[in-house]
């Protein structure tokens, strides 16, 4: 297996601890709450869709093999706090996209980029090798469009963030056994086109956006046991999952 595509078993059981943690703390500022020992300025701020976003920022750095997705949905929800949190003479929507692009840079210059990335800029690429299967694609501000080529394909991860991707996976052969694709929109989107025989499974989290398998007719498949698990989130974008 490729060493960047290691499997990471303890992902979803970090994911769990995380989430529970954070149930727990929201369950017992509620009860603050509820019992008048939390002033309305503070439940203001730590019951509102800022927080929650922040929330989601902090179970996706622990969840995630990118922390792109995560990295920028603390720093839109932190921004957006602000207000909320001081008494700011200014208008804080001036910090939004001067922080967001700052973030984006960091996040690029620290980045460990895969030994090989297969993404264009608008326009149709053929890719006729992948790394042992997996595909790895970022696309920050831009957008790719890609075609799998007589290839195995094992899955990857995708990020897209105020951009978007097209991937036809119609030339491909889905390998033996369960595959896993990551795909992480945010403020973009992201079309994969499969052949109409494979098994999809979706485990996708969604907050104002969506992912949808929109295949017009699935067949059956002739080996039940090679499944696609698609996973990750979709934060203000989406994608779906089409055939010709």
């Amino acid at each position: 297996m490729y060493p960047n595509e290691t499997k990471h078993d303890n992902g979803p059981q970090m994911k769990k601890y995380i989430l529970g943690v954070i149930v727990i703390v929201a369950g017992c500022l509620l009860l603050l709450s509820n019992t008048g020992f939390l002033p309305y300025e503070l439940r203001h701020i730590l019951f509102s869709w800022q927080m929650l976003l922040i929330g989601i920022g902090v179970i996706s750095l622990f969840s995630s093999e990118s922390r792109t997705p995560g990295t920028i949905l603390i720093l839109i929800g932190g921004i957006f706090i602000l207000p909320r949190a001081f008494d700011l003479n200014f208008n804080v929507m001036h910090l939004f996209w001067p922080v967001i692009l700052i973030g984006i840079g960091v996040l690029i210059l620290t980045k460990r980029l895969p030994r090989r990335t297969f993404q264009s800029r608008g326009h149709l690429t053929n890719n006729q090798n992948l790394d042992e299967g997996f595909i790895h694609e970022e696309n920050i501000f831009s957008g790719g469009k890609q075609r799998v080529m007589h290839q195995v394909f094992r899955g990857g991860h995708i990020n897209c963030v105020f951009g978007g991707s097209e991937v036809d996976l119609t030339q491909a052969t889905l390998a033996d056994g369960i595959s896993e694709l990551e795909i992480n929109t945010i403020f973009g989107g992201v079309t994969l086109i499969v052949p109409a025989d494979w098994r999809i499974q979706l485990k996708m989290t969604s907050i104002m956006g969506g992912f949808a398998d929109k295949r017009s007719y699935i067949k059956e498949s002739p080996d039940p046991s090679k499944v696609l698990i698609i996973k990750g989130s979709t934060i203000f974008g989406g994608g779906e999952i089409k055939s010709y």
